[in-house]
Formats: C-alpha cells, sequence, structure tokens
C-alpha cells in the first residue's frame, strides 16, 4: 500500500471530527516544503471553561502524530476480526469515559507476560482489561510494543479530547508516571523499592548491559502520553518540546557554551540510545530534528521519529481526505518530494525545471520556517506593486529585488539614521515577516481569537487594509506564499470584515492568484530573483555586505538564551542568477500560448547539461559562455552542499522488523534478584566521583579505540544509529554538517572518510572514527561510548545528579530528591563546575508558591550550592531566582509565600552576605527587600523585611543606611509604606543610638514635614496632595516612634526648645485633613508625656497657646469633609481602634484632658487663658468635665456626639514586633534562642538612655565630633529627603547623583603624594598607597567610620603606583613596579611578584611586523627601547578579573602578565605594544570587558577581551582567550591616566593631553567620536559608577552621565566644579592625584599630591 498524507485543512478538520472543535488547531508538520502532513501542533485548555483564547498558562501545546498509513486501516479490521469486542482499542460494555476524576486517580498501563494493560479511570474505580497480544499483524505489534517498552506509562485507548485534556492535567501535574514517586520514598523513607533501585542503578550506570528502568520512562526518551484511536486512525500524542538540537544549532549555538556542555548533550543522547539498544531495538532516524530539548537544554531522543514509526505517519504522496478539496487543486502542479536533495532542486531550478515558487518554498523549509506557524512562516517576495497589471515590456510596477521590502517601505534615509542612532546599529528591527504581518495578510481566513493575541486585544475589523494595493503600501515585510496559490485568501469568514478587495485590473480571485504567479515566475523576476534570496537567505545577512544592503538585523537581546525561530544564513556567497526559462502558470487552466511556453513543452524531460533550449530566447549564449555559467552554478552547489546534511545510511522499516517478537518479549522486567541488596542511598553517593586533575591525554584516547574495535554493535541497524551519533557529535564541533550527499556517496564508494573529520579536535575524531567506521562491524557500542575518557566525572556525576528531576515533574518531590543528595555530599563530591551546572538546572524551579515542606527542601539545596559553587556562579545563579521570589507579589491562590519569608529570615541571607560582600547584596537585593514594605501582600513578609533592614543597618554603616535604606524609606511615605517599615525606621535609630538620630533622622522628617506642608498650601495636583498628607502621618508615626530612644533633655533640644515644634505647627494648618490632625495631636501627647510636666508646662503650653486661642473662638462643630475619602480609608489603617475625629473643635477634647491630667489642671489653668472657653465647650459638646479629685468624667448619655471620642485612651505606634531577634552581630535568631523579647531589648536600651538624662551638656556636645561617623552630614535644608514629592515613580526611580563637590573631612594619610585609592566593598574600609617614610612606598589601612588609620603595610621598596582588593577574602595586591599580595588584616606578605631584567634585554631598533606573534618567550625581543621612566621589566599597572581571581599586571614595555593569584604563579605573558614603532610604551592603564559593575551583572561570565592604554597615548584591545589584538588605536595624544569600562561595548579613558573620550567598540573607532569636553588642565583620574562619570583635573571634578544624549557637536557636556571644605567654606588648592567612589554611601574620596585623604559628596 502507498504512504499518503493529508494536506493541513483535511487534518485540521479530521482532528476536529475525531477529537473535538475545543482542540485548538496551530499548525501542521510537514517533512517537505508543502503544506501536507500527518502530524499537527495542538493546544489544549486545561481551565475547562471553553474559550479557545488561551494563554500559556492555562493551556498547553501538545503534538499528535496520526498514522494515516493504508495499512492501519488493516490493522484495525484485523483486531476487530480476531478479538471482537475485546478488541485493545475498542471500549468494553464496562469501561467508562475518562473524566476529570481520573486526574486524581491516573493511570499506570504497562506490559506484563505479552499482555497489554489498559487503565482507564473514573470517580474512585480504576477499570482494567487484559489483552492478549493476539495481534496477528507483526508491524503493528511491533510499534505498539516499542512504544510501549520506551514509555511504560503510555495510555492505549479511544480517542477523545477529554482524555487528551486529562492527559494532558495528568502530565502538567506529575501523575502521569506515578513511579516516580518511589524515587522519593527511595530517599526519604529509605525503602527499597526494586523499581527506583533499578532505574537509579542505570542511571548511574548506563553502559550495564541489562539497562532497564523497570516501569519507569528512561529519562533521556521523549514521553508519549497516548495512543489514541480513532474511528478511522490512530495517534500518537505526545507534548511539545521547546526546542529541537536543530534549532539550538541553527538560531542560537552559544547555548552550548563549552566543550563541556558538548559532552554532557552527547552523555545523554548515548544514555538514551543505550536504553533502546539494550531492549533489542534500534532507532533508525536519529538527527539534529530528532533529538529534543527542554527550556535547560535537557535532550530528549523522539519516540516518534523512530524509522518505523516515521514510516507510518510520513508520506510520500499527497492525499486529502476529502476527494474535491481545494488543496488538490492548489498544489497539483508542483512535484516537490522530500527525497530531493536540495542540491538537485537548486540545479533543476537554474535550468529551468523548477518553478520560482517551488524553489523559494524549498529555501524556506531550509531557513526552518512552517507552514501556519504565524511566528515563522513561510516567505515570499512581493515582486509587483499591484497599481497596474503586470506586463514584462513595461517598467510600470514592478518591485526592486536588489532591496528589501523593509528597506523599500522605510527609506534609505530612515535606516542610515536607525544604523547611526542606535545603541546597537542595526538596520532592521523585526523579521522579514513578523506574526502581525502575517496574521493581518490572514485575517480574513484566522480565527477572531488570534487575531485578538497577535495582532490587536480590541477586535477592529476596519483597521485592516481592506485592498492589496493598500496592504503592500502599509506592510514593511514580504508576501506570503497563499497570495500566489490560494484563492481563498480574500473571502472573509467574519461578517464584520468584508473581502480583500482586487485590484482593478482582475476581475476574480482565481484570475489574481494566476497573473500574480506568473509575474513571480516571469523572466523579469528570475533575472532578479538571486539578489531577493541574499538578502533574505544569503551572504547579505551579516558582515560588510549587509551594512552596503542595509540589512543589518537587530541582534536578539540574550544569545546565550535558546530560540526555536530566527534568520538562517543558508549561504555565504553570492547566489548564481537564474539561466533557464520558466512556463507559465497552469492554475486553473489559464494559460497563454507564447514562445517560451513552447520551448518550455519541447524540452521536457531534457537535462540542463546536455539541451540549450532551456535558455532564454533573449539571452541565447554560444555553448562557451553556457558552459561557464554551468561550471559556476556547480561551484556554488558544491560551496553549499552542506544543505543536504547525511546523518543516516541506513532505513529500518517495516517490512525489515522481525516477524516475531520473540526479541521483545523476553525482555520482561527484572526480578528483584537482579538488583543488588546494597544498592542504597551510600552506593549512589558514591558514584558521584570530581573531574580528574589532569586531562587524559590522546594516548588513552588511541587505547579506548583499541578496546573498542572488539566491542562493537550487536546489529547492523544499531551500528547505523552510532553513525548518526557520531555525524551529530562531528557537527556540533564543526558548527556544519560531517557528511553531504557528495561526500557520503564517496564513503558509501570507498570508505574514505570525509576531509573535515581532520578539522576536529584529536580526542573528538577518534570517537567520531569510531563511530562511522566503513565496516559496522567495528563501530563501537553505545557501552563503549559511554565508557570512553571524552565524558569526565563531572560529565556523569552531573547526569547522575539530574536525571531524575525528568521524571519528578512535582517541584516539591525535585528539591526533596536535591537536597538529599545535596545532603549526602553529591554536591560537593561532583566539584564546583558540576554543581554550578546542576545550579542552572534546579534553580529556575524555584516559585514564591512553593509550600512548607518544599520551602525547606529548597532552602537546604541552596545552603549546600551556596557552600560549593564560586562568587560569580553565586551571583549568576542565585540572584536572580532571589529576585524573582522577592518581586512576586500576591496572588489570589498565595497571599503568603512561606519561601520570601524564609529567604529573609533563614540564615541563608547571612551566608550570602558573607559569601558575596555587602556590595553583591546592596546591589542585587536590597532595594527588594525596600520594596516589600510598600503595600506589603502580607504581615509576615512585611515583619520578615523590617528585621532584614534592621539586622543589616548597623553593618552598613551611617552613610550607606541612610542612602540605601532611610531614604528609600522615607521616599515611599505616603506610598502604602506599612507599620513595619515604620517600625523599621524606629528600630535602626534606636540601634545606632542618639548621635544617629539628631543628625539624619530627626531632619529628614523635619524636612519632609515642612515640604509637605508646603505642598498642601500649594496648587498641586490631587495625587501629590495626597501623597504630602499621607506622608505627614508617616513622618509622625515615625517621629512618635523615635521618642522611646531619646532622652527628655534631647527631645526638648531637638524638637521644642530652639525651634516651632512640628506638632504644633502642623495643628495650625487648617486646611489639613482630619486624620492627619488626629495622628499628629496624639502624637503630641505622647511628646508630653516624654518631656514630663515640668519641661511640657515650661516649653510647650507656651507654642499651643495661639492654638487654643483659635479652638476657644471657633464655633465650628461640623464635620470638615477630607481632602479625599481614600486618604481618610488609608488613614484609617494607620489609626487602627482610634476613634476618628469629625471636626477641629475634637482636636480639643484630644489634647486638654491629656494635659490636665499630666500637667494638672491648676497648672494648666494658669498656662492657658481661654481655659474656661474650652472647658465649657468641652461640657456642651462632648459632657467632659474634671472633678474635685482631680478625675476625668463623662456622662453616659445616648447623645451621639458624647460617644464619638475615647478620651481615656492616650493613642501609641502599634508594634508589631518580628518573631526573629537580633544577636550580638545583628542578624537574626529564633525567638525561642533569645533571653528577650525585641521589645523588651527596645526597652532595657530606652531605660538605660533615660536613666542618665540629666547627663551633662558637656558630653553631649562632645557626641558628634568623637563618635561613630562623626564626619557625615546631617542633611540640610536641601536634602533629597522630600524630593520624592517631585515626581511619582516608585522605589525604582531613584534620585540622581548630585555632586556637591564638598570636602567633608580631610587627613594626612602620607608624606608624598597618595598614588592609589582602593575602596574595599563594604566602602567602611579604605587602603590608600603612595610615598611613605623616607621616600619609600607604603599602604595605609584606613577606617573610614572614625576616620583613622588603623594599620599600615610598609614592605615595598618604590612608590605604591597602584592597589588592588582581591574579591572579599581580605587580600590586598599593591604595586611599586613589583606586586606585593598580603593579608589586609594582619599585615603579612602571601607571595610577591616580579619579572627577571635577563628575560627583557635592551632590543635594538629593528622594527617588526605587526602579523609577528602576540606571545613573548623569555627570549624574544619586544622591538624597541624601553621607557625612561620604567623600566621593562617592572610592573607599572593593574586590573583584577574578579570572575577568574585573576590578576592583570601591565608592565613597562607595554606587555601584560597575568598572575593566578589563588595558586600563586604568573600565568601568560602577552605583547601589547605597537610593533609598527622603534621604542616601548608603557602600559599605563587596564580595564575588561565590564571592568566596574557589569560583570556583577553577568555573575560567573568571564571577560572576553582587555584593554590596555599606553603612555604614547594608544589603545590596544585584546581576546583574553588567545592573546590575539583584536583592535588598537591611537586613543590620545598623550600619556594615558586611566580606562575604564561601564559596559561591554563602552571604554573610557582619559588622559594627560586633557580629554576624557568614551569609545564605543561596535562602531568606527575614531578620534573625532565620543570626546568629553576637555577640561582646562590634564585629566589625572577618574571613576565609573553605573552610568555616572566623576573625572578630576588639578583641584576641580566634573560629572557625566553616560547615559544623556550627546550635544549636537557629538561631545559629552562637562562641568568641572572645585572642591571647597564644608566647615570652613574655603577652596582647595590641593592638586588630586586620584580619586575612587563610594557608590552606595554617595561619597567619593580623593588622593592629593600633598598628601591628603579626603572624604567628598
Amino acid at each position: 500500500m502507498g504512504r499518503s498524507a493529508p494536506c493541513f485543512e483535511c487534518l485540521e478538520r479530521q482532528l476536529q471530527y475525531d477529537f473535538s472543535p475545543d482542540l485548538v488547531f496551530r499548525y501542521g508538520i510537514s517533512d517537505s516544503a508543502l503544506p501536507f502532513g500527518s502530524s499537527a501542533a495542538v493546544q489544549v485548555n486545561l481551565t475547562g471553561d471553553g474559550d479557545n483564547n488561551l494563554s500559556e498558562e492555562v493551556s498547553l501545546q501538545l503534538v499528535l502524530v496520526g498514522l494515516f498509513n493504508e495499512k492501519i486501516r488493516l490493522f484495525r479490521r484485523n483486531l476487530e476480526q480476531n478479538e471482537g469486542n475485546q478488541s485493545s482499542l475498542e471500549k468494553g460494555p464496562c469501561q467508562k469515559d475518562v473524566d476529570d476524576n481520573s486526574v486524581r486517580n491516573g493511570w499506570q498501563p504497562s506490559i506484563q507476560n505479552g499482555s497489554l494493560l489498559s487503565f482507564i479511570g473514573s470517580g474512585d474505580d480504576l477499570v482494567a482489561y487484559n489483552h492478549k497480544t493476539s495481534v496477528r499483524n507483526p508491524e503493528w505489534q511491533y510499534i505498539i510494543k516499542t512504544i510501549t517498552k520506551l514509555n511504560p506509562a503510555v495510555y492505549v485507548g479511544r480517542a477523545s479530547y477529554a482524555t487528551v485534556r486529562n492527559l494532558c492535567l495528568n502530565y502538567v501535574y506529575g501523575t502521569t508516571e506515578n513511579n516516580a514517586t518511589s524515587l522519593i520514598k527511595f530517599f526519604t523513607e529509605g525503602s527499597t523499592d526494586h523499581c527506583a533501585a533499578n532505574f537509579l542503578k542505570s542511571v548511574a550506570f548506563p553502559a550495564t548491559e541489562n539497562n532497564f528502568t523497570g516501569s519507569m520512562r528512561n529519562p533521556n526518551i521523549f514521553p508519549i502520553l497516548g495512543i489514541l484511536e480513532a474511528q478511522e486512525h490512530l495517534y500518537l500524542l505526545h507534548p511539545e518540546a521547546p526546542y529541537t538540537l536543530d534549532n539550538i544549532m541553527n538560531y542560537s549555538p552559544n547555548v552550548l557554551k563549552s566543550d563541556w556542555h558538548i559532552r554532557f548533550l552527547a552523555y545523554q543522547i548515548l544514555s538514551a540510545l543505550a536504553y533502546i539498544h539494550a531492549l533489542g531495538f534500534s532507532h533508525g532516524n536519529i538527527s539534529p530534528s530528532s533529538i529534543h530539548l527542554n527550556e535547560s537544554c535537557w535532550a530528549w531522543l523522539s519516540v516518534s521519529e523512530i524509522s518505523c514509526l516515521k514510516e507510518a505517519s510520513s508520506a510520500s504522496e499527497k492525499s486529502c481526505f476529502i476527494e474535491e478539496c481545494p488543496c488538490q487543486a492548489i498544489y497539483a502542479d508542483l512535484g516537490l518530494s522530500t527525497s530531493m536533495f536540495w542540491s538537485t532542486n537548486f540545479k533543476l531550478w537554474w535550468a529551468g525545471e523548477l518553478s520560482n515558487y517551488e524553489y523559494l518554498l524549498v529555501l524556506n523549509k531550509l531557513a526552518g520556517r512552517r507552514w501556519g506557524n504565524n511566528s515563522f512562516h513561510m516567505v515570499m517576495p512581493w515582486v509587483i506593486d499591484f497599481s497596474v497589471k503586470p506586463d514584462e515590456n513595461s517598467d510600470a510596477g514592478w518591485r526592486d529585488l536588489t532591496k528589501s521590502k523593509w528597506r523599500l517601505a522605510k527609506g534609505d534615509e530612515q535606516l542610515d539614521f536607525t544604523y547611526s542612532s542606535s545603541e546597537v546599529p542595526h538596520h532592521v528591527s523585526d523579521e522579514c515577516l513578523s506574526e502581525l504581518a502575517v496574521c493581518s495578510y490572514k485575517a480574513r481566513r484566522l480565527p477572531l481569537s488570534v487575531l485578538r493575541s497577535a495582532v490587536r486585544s480590541v477586535y477592529e475589523p476596519n483597521e485592516y487594509p481592506s485592498s492589496m494595493q493598500r496592504l503592500y503600501q502599509w506592510t514593511p515585510d514580504e508576501c506570503i506564499p497563499e497570495f500566489y496559490s490560494d484563492p481563498r485568501i480574500f473571502t472573509s469568514l467574519h461578517s464584520e470584515m468584508s473581502d480583500l478587495a482586487l485590484p482593478h485590473w482582475v476581475t476574480s480571485p482565481e484570475e489574481f492568484i494566476s497573473l500574480h504567479r506568473d509575474a513571480l515566475e516571469s523572466d523579469r523576476v528570475s533575472q532578479q530573483l538571486h539578489h531577493w534570496i541574499d538578502i533574505t537567505f544569503g551572504y547579505k545577512l551579516s558582515g560588510q555586505p549587509s551594512i552596503e544592503a542595509k540589512n543589518v538585523m537587530l541582534p536578539t537581546s540574550d544569545p546565550s538564551m535558546p530560540n526555536s525561530t530566527g534568520r538562517l544564513q543558508l549561504f555565504t556567497k553570492p547566489h548564481p542568477r537564474r539561466r533557464g526559462i520558466t512556463a507559465h502558470s497552469y492554475f486553473y487552466g489559464i494559460k497563454e500560448s507564447c514562445l517560451k511556453c513552447q520551448l518550455q513543452h519541447e524540452s521536457k524531460g531534457s537535462k540542463c547539461t546536455n539541451n540549450l533550449l532551456h535558455l532564454d530566447s533573449r539571452e541565447q549564449l554560444s555553448e562557451t559562455s553556457f558552459l561557464e555559467n554551468l561550471e559556476l552554478a556547480n561551484l556554488f552547489s558544491e560551496e553549499t552542499c552542506h544543505l543536504d546534511p547525511v546523518y543516516c545510511g541506513n532505513t529500518c522499516s517495516l517490512r525489515n522488523q522481525p516477524n516475531d517478537l520473540s526479541a521483545i518479549d523476553i525482555l520482561e522486567e527484572p526480578s528483584s534478584t537482579s538488583v543488588p541488596s546494597d544498592f542504597d542511598l551510600c552506593s549512589l553517593l558514591e558514584c558521584f566521583e570530581p573531574d580528574a586533575s589532569s586531562f587524559m591525554g590522546f594516548q588513552e584516547f588511541l587505547k579506548w579505540r583499541q578496546i573498542s574495535s572488539s566491542s562493537s554493535v550487536q546489529s547492523e541497524k544499531q551500528s547505523w544509529d552510532i553513525f548518526s551519533f557520531g555525524c551529530i557529535l562531528a557537527e556540533l564541533y564543526l558548527k556544519r554538517p560531517l557528511f553531504d550527499c557528495v561526500s557520503f556517496a564517496a564513503y558509501k564508494e570507498s570508505g574514505v572518510n570525509p576531509v573535515a573529520v581532520q578539522e576536529l579536535p584529536p580526542h573528538v575524531a577518534v570517537l567520531v572514527e569510531a563511530s562511522i567506521d566503513k565496516d559496522w562491524r567495528r563501530r563501537a557500542s553505545t557501552k563503549c561510548f559511554l565508557e570512553s575518557p571524552y565524558f569526565s566525572g563531572t560529565v556523569r556525576s552531573a547526569y547522575l545528579f539530574l536525571a531524575p528531576f525528568q521524571l519528578l515533574a512535582n517541584t516539591g518531590y525535585c528539591f526533596q530528591y536535591a537536597a538529599k543528595l545535596a545532603n549526602g555530599g553529591a554536591l560537593r563530591s561532583m566539584g564546583p563546575f558540576a554543581a554550578e551546572i546542576c545550579a542552572s538546572f534546579c534553580l529556575h524551579l524555584a516559585k514564591s508558591s512553593l509550600s512548607d515542606v518544599e520551602t525547606e527542601s529548597l532552602l537546604c539545596l541552596l545552603k549546600e550550592f551556596l557552600n560549593c559553587l564560586s562568587s560569580g556562579a553565586v551571583k549568576a545563579l542565585f540572584f536572580p531566582m532571589i529576585q524573582n521570589v522577592l518581586q512576586a507579589g500576591a496572588t489570589p491562590a498565595s497571599q503568603y509565600s512561606h519561601l520570601k519569608v524564609s529567604l529573609l529570615q533563614d540564615s541563608f541571607m547571612q551566608d550570602l552576605w558573607k559569601k558575596l560582600g555587602k556590595q553583591a547584596y546592596l546591589e542585587k537585593m536590597h532595594s527588594l527587600v525596600i520594596a516589600n514594605l510598600v503595600n506589603p501582600p502580607d504581615k509576615a513578609i512585611a515583619s520578615a523585611s523590617a528585621v532584614m533592614l534592621i539586622g543589616s543597618s548597623e553593618e552598613l554603616g551611617f552613610p550607606i543606611t541612610i542612602h540605601q535604606t532611610v531614604l528609600p524609606l522615607v521616599h515611599s511615605f505616603g506610598k502604602g509604606l506599612c507599620s513595619d517599615g515604620i517600625e523599621a525606621l524606629v528600630r535602626i535609630g534606636s540601634l545606632l543610638g542618639e548621635a544617629f538620630i539628631t543628625r539624619q533622622l530627626l531632619p529628614l522628617l523635619r524636612n519632609t514635614i515642612s515640604t509637605c506642608i508646603d505642598v498642601v498650601q500649594s496648587n498641586r495636583p490631587e495625587p501629590m496632595h495626597g501623597w504630602a498628607l499621607l506622608a505627614i502621618i508617616d513622618s509622625f508615626f515615625t517621629l512618635d516612634g523615635l521618642l522611646m530612644a531619646m532622652h527628655a533633655e534631647l527631645i526638648l533640644k531637638e524638637l521644642v526648645q530652639d525651634q516651632v515644634c512640628p506638632h504644633v505647627k502642623v495643628l495650625m494648618q487648617t486646611q489639613l485633613d482630619l486624620s492627619v490632625i488626629q495622628v499628629v495631636a496624639t502624637t503630641l501627647v505622647s511628646l508630653c508625656k516624654r518631656l514630663g510636666p515640668e519641661l511640657t508646662n515650661l516649653y510647650v503650653m507656651p507654642q499651643l497657646k495661639n492654638l487654643f486661642d483659635e479652638l476657644a473662638f471657633s464655633q465650628s462643630t461640623t464635620s470638615k469633609p477630607g481632602t479625599s475619602g481614600w486618604n481618610l480609608k488609608v488613614s484609617k489603617q494607620k489609626l487602627d481602634e482610634v476613634t476618628q475625629i469629625e471636626s477641629r473643635m475634637d482636636i480639643v477634647l484630644l489634647l486638654y484632658p491629656c494635659l490636665a491630667s499630666l500637667l494638672g489642671i491648676e497648672k494648666l489653668r494658669q498656662s492657658c487663658s481661654v481655659w474656661f472657653i474650652l472647658e465649657q465647650n468641652l461640657q456642651r459638646y462632648y459632657n467632659w468635665k474634671w472633678d474635685v479629685v482631680g478625675e476625668t468624667q463623662r456622662s453616659g448619655g445616648e447623645n451621639a456626639s458624647t460617644q464619638r471620642l475615647n478620651v481615656g485612651r492616650s493613642f501609641s505606634l502599634a508594634y508589631n514586633p518580628a518573631k526573629y531577634l537580633m544577636n550580638d552581630l545583628g542578624w537574626f535568631v529564633p525567638q525561642g534562642h533569645g533571653a528577650k523579647s525585641s521589645m523588651s531589648l527596645l526597652s532595657s536600651k530606652v531605660e538605660l538612655q533615660y536613666s542618665n538624662k540629666f547627663t551633662q551638656h558637656s558630653e553631649n556636645s562632645n557626641l558628634n565630633s568623637v563618635g561613630p561617623w562623626f564626619w557625615f552630614p546631617s542633611p540640610g535644608a536641601g536634602s533629597d529627603g522630600p524630593d520624592f514629592l517631585g515626581h511619582s515613580g516608585g522605589l525604582k526611580d531613584k534620585p540622581s547623583w548630585k555632586i556637591k563637590a564638598s570636602i567633608l573631612y580631610s587627613a594626612r594619610a602620607h608624606p608624598g603624594a597618595v598614588r592609589s585609592i582602593a575602596v574595599c566593598h563594604d566602602e567602611c574600609t579604605v587602603y590608600t598607597g603612595g610615598v611613605g617614610p623616607g621616600f619609600k612606598g607604603s599602604v595605609q589601612k584606613w577606617e573610614l567610620e572614625r576616620m583613622s588609620c588603623i594599620s599600615g603595610y610598609y614592605g615595598h621598596d618604590e612608590v605604591v603606583n597602584a592597589i588592588c582588593t582581591l574579591s572579599v577574602s581580605g587580600r590586598i595586591a599593591s604595586c611599586d613596579g613589583t606586586i606585593h599580595v598580603w593579608n589586609g588584616d594582619t599585615r603579612k606578605l602571601i607571595s610577591a611578584y616580579a619579572e627577571s631584567s635577563v628575560s627583557f634585554p635592551l632590543p635594538t631598533a629593528t622594527k617588526v611586523t605587526i602579523e609577528q606573534s602576540n606571545i613573548l618567550t623569555p627570549n624574544e625581543l619586544t622591538g624597541g627601547i624601553l621607557s625612561n621612566a620604567f623600566s621593562g621589566s617592572l610592573y607599572t599597572s593593574m586590573h583584577f578579573l574578579d570572575s577568574e581571581d585573576k590578576l592583570l599586571a601591565g608592565m613597562g614595555n607595554g606587555s601584560v602578565r597575568f598572575i593566578d593569584v589563588s595558586q600563586g604563579r604568573k600565568l601568560q605573558l602577552w605583547k601589547t605594544d605597537a610593533a609598527e614603532y622603534s621604542f616601548s610604551s608603557l602600559v599605563s592603564a587596564i580595564c575588561s570587558c565590564g571592568s566596574e559593575n557589569v560583570r556583577a551583572e553577568k555573575g560567573s561570565n568571564p571577560p572576553t577581551w582587555i584593554a590596555t592604554g599606553l603612555s604614547s597615548g594608544h589603545c590596544r584591545l585584546i581576546d583574553v582567550r588567545c592573546g590575539n589584538i583584536i583592535s588598537n588605536w591611537k586613543a590620545h595624544d598623550g600619556y594615558i591616566t586611566k580606562m575604564a569600562a561601564p559596559e561591554d561595548y563602552l571604554i573610557v579613558s582619559s588622559s594627560l593631553d586633557k580629554s576624557l573620550r568614551v569609545w564605543d567598540l561596535r562602531r568606527s573607532l575614531t578620534p573625532q567620536a565620543g570626546v568629553l569636553r576637555v577640561h582646562s588642565d590634564a585629566i589625572t583620574s577618574f571613576a565609573v559608577w553605573a552610568q555616572d562619570v566623576i573625572s578630576v583635573s588639578r583641584n576641580k571634578v566634573a560629572t557625566s552621565s553616560l547615559s544623556r544624549s550627546i550635544n549636537q557637536g557629538g561631545n559629552y557636556q562637562l562641568s568641572p566644579r572645585t572642591l571647597y571644605s564644608v566647615d570652613r567654606g574655603l577652596r582647595s588648592h590641593s592638586i588630586i592625584s586620584t580619586i575612587s567612589i563610594l557608590p552606595f554611601s554617595k561619597l567619593f574620596l580623593v588622593g592629593t599630591e600633598d598628601g591628603f585623604l579626603k572624604i567628598c559628596n
């Protein structure tokens, strides 16, 4: 019987008939370039609401593989005849349909004793049917046996939408493979489950002969969810894999980051093959497209691609299910075949025997484009503009194919501007055919749900182009094949959308399609089509040709992330022009009679090599010219032979399978005795092994090859699987296929291996040769490959750790399993590199909605990873996961995140802090912790965040705490800051002491209150007005809490004595909301109680006189409306249970009775002149009076006005103590571990402070001068505290860093000049290097808290010119010509590095060509005389590569030395000086890719380049991997003083030539580009943080932002400012020699030529 495949329209109709219209058909999958196939990508709604407008969150993408082979129907009839009603594919009398309850019960079918068991769940019962293998068709017995062996949990049953949906639910929730839970029991409960033991043993030893996983699927076999039988057909159902290996190799090759990743992928492929071969099968169809990968790039070998199934599902003929299907007529004249190579199609097209339409479809298929996939649809060129009827004799209406449609639509001027002005230079920002364009083209045929999803969420039919001419003018994208073949595309299926209007020169869609197709096949288009191919698929996609064609694409944001689509460059050379003629279209019988058609008919069947009638009559060429063009075409075909890859030389078909199933039937599940009884967790942990210390040599691979020859594969079919594996392995290294049709034919004939094998690394070549041996008996088996030295211990260990993850769909199970292995020491055993790979697989599963048990397992796993991984890996892997968790907001399903609380409270955060340092924490996490205090989703999260801030404040110090904690919290006033946020401010103030409160917090609060009052009084818009009111409330709540940490005299001095009390100032404002007045009045009462009666009467009462006078004569007792309803609502949340006041008269009731109780009624009456009126009003309106014994009394009348306020109740801030206290280090410990509660600790501290309230004023006055951080200024009236009211941004909208150029403190650091400053990560410790005693070099260690020098290093003989802090290890590197690495705490020398002068003799003046080697040898001349200032053997500059723990040292002869500081040894030496000059320049500055803070963003990714600045003014860009000079240019006219790389593509350099320049590596490095306006003097240094640049010249500093737009002259604007002293107000005349910044403290340090260290802001 022949094989046939339906068109995609018939396939869609058949699927909806066999399943349901609810099954969303996305697109068909075909092996050919035509829309015919038996597989489809479908989408299933998992919410059950019947809405087909689905999203990824509620739907699952699946693939249905239809087995439409004619043999299936015979197979079904055979079953019905032999088994009747008991057929395995027919429902029995007791069998029930699958419903939603089966999701809870699940299915577990398996093969037992030759029987197929099918479990159908319904309710609480499971009905099993035992169907004996009486199927007499051995071919289909083989198919079903194959699938069920490879997927033991596969479901076999009737096809229905309910079945598909429940299979999807089981797959998503991890209940499809229930036996996987035995793995968890194996670890957690110590069970001896033989199924789990067999599985783990097979994973640990995949090369064993009896490699069975029992009833669990092999982790590298793609899961098949079900075998579903419809009325006429069988279907295989499996999930849609996100990617294939073919996608990765074509669109995102950077995903395979290293050789290790290739080995790990190869190991997975071999593990799957080993399992298949152990079962006695062969795959027979292994290629990159049959290897699927998930989001983590875990590999699965496709089951549906097995040759026997592929033959059943693929087709060699087009056959629709409906006899009169329109597709039969549409594609009747197309003769494309799946078995035809591209080279054959090319030659046919070149000779005119294949139409342009067909050839373009072939190219689309090679580029990975798919029919019906709107995001990656087949693309065709527009050839006419539809203004006139196409006429080859006229130029009117024809499109210029030498330019892209994007270029024609946008214009060259706009593209040039885009290219020159874009941050990433590009011309084209989108695909040549976008999803939006495809859906707009097909809008009249697509469902409305698709249009709403891809075009616009609100469907508006009038917005779609109404005619072909309008459509062409509207779109910058190319065309689709339907406009050349399908007339139905003009007809609308939607009543509200009109049909697509035809051009005026046609009368029907059929006529348009015919004429449009003729235009595509015309001679005019044929002579230009190769230009369009070059732009869309060819060499004009990259390099200089793409720039000239204005066709540079915008690259993907992250090339290391996998992609399933993209622009694939098929050709690297210009595509040949077509030479043959083209016949007119036969579509719908419309054909014109012309000479061209007659020639086509006469030459039919002739070959292009022997018939010259294929030549265009207008271009009759001589035979010699024709042969020359033919030779060029053949040469092009040979150069592009990689488009015809060959992966398998033998096809396994159903006819080749055994007639009986004895080979499969004997492979039953192994008995319990086959598994060693001692295989337990300890046995598994012993399988984890670290990588060998040294890589095995080539001799080891040759020995392995000799051994593998004697252990070959068992059958020829399996040997071809090994052949396919070798081809894929070679392609992963070569970046192109190993075999093409030509080389494979030569291999088959003579056994000669391709020449490309010689290009492989030697050890890889050995493996490839072992897999493609001409004698299949000598090809190594999968067992031999798995045991080869190619796979290191880290590969095997990582595979063993990760393999069970693929069966544990439940996230909690994954973390329990991983945590158990990690606790057992698996991560430590496998080493840091393999642990990093495992972490990348595991951590992406972390979600904020984990349960408590899952969270505990995850935290345990995180701690183990933290101990094993490097700092760079922790940054790259941990921070994204933690950021996602902390950023997760409240959802209806999960408003409480146990994971978020645990991350904030657990000691894990403390360990993370110690591992990475404070800077990494502040960069990545601190702002997110604060964000959880603004409108927090849960009380526990807010409390944990507050405790985190409190615990970190003491270690961060005053400056960082102010800028990174206090100011962001103050900026959140009025924006939903919760009570825990206010409590955090109060606790921080209490912890850091009165000096911090009085000098930092109180000025900020006063400024905020004052600014808010001004906002309320002005005509600001309502949102800002409301924020101001709420900010006043938050300010007074904070102020009320701070009173407990201050003694009475300090309160009096700061709030009352020397100025107007802020409480009274606010109470006097008549336009404020009453809720604000109530809070302020209540906090004023607390203030008075804290001061006591005497101080209150003496200082507060006089300020209240005007307020009481106003209230006494006010007659208003009615309620005054608030500013807005939501303001009052928020205020009620703050006020808790306190009753709200309704008029300003209520202020009297809040204040007067409380003051009477505090002062006594007589003293109050003496201080208040209107006491009589006030008391009368209180009695009249509130029934209040003072009795004889001095107690407040109120009547219990029914008057509502007398019940409004609870007079006897005083308000206090409602604290919400966290569950954790702080230990002596400022970190948190469980409450049960502390002796006191947090409130008792605070109370005891306050009592101690209050007991000393009568301390002498002289002691208080000395507090500011001798206390910690005494030099740090208090915020003035211009503080950025209240600046938040000026904008409406959130927490991420941080105010810019405003440099004031003021000197806060100055101290003598060295007797001579300060040459270098290095700031530690905590910004509390600083090292200065320069001239020491006796004019020798010295390094001083400074503690910024008290601005004192605490130690020094005096081991240098010369002046120290450079200092580096080596990560967070406490090691310091200092350079005076030699490099000393020493301990910063003990000052003990660890190692010293110097270069021997013998290695660098003074050379002659002989010039050296630039092509000479860049690597220096000890006896090699350097090509020039040495600088007078430095000997060539001396180190002149340093730069530390944190990610690799290496130190770069620039030298006096222009070279760079790499030093491994962890191993204490010198590495390679690279030459960077200009070889074209006869003298050497010293390396004066070094930077690396992302040297300032970019690597912190990218974690463990090492830099790819370094840049050196020379004393001659030249810059060199060097490839870190090989030492080659990438680029060199004249950067400055003088000595380069410093270089930095704020971005991967930016370099900033300064020079003594008074210029500061920014170099964009993506553009031309011209001297005129990126010049920052020069200082008037030489620039000695600069510092970069983020986008801010601070440069120094003499005694001036200048600031600039790299993010600001440049002015018309192309230069960045600088604003030099002279430093001045804060206390004296005098200008500083000291010449600045170096600068370093404290970014989180918003400070910078400068060193001067006269030896001073100065702190500036």
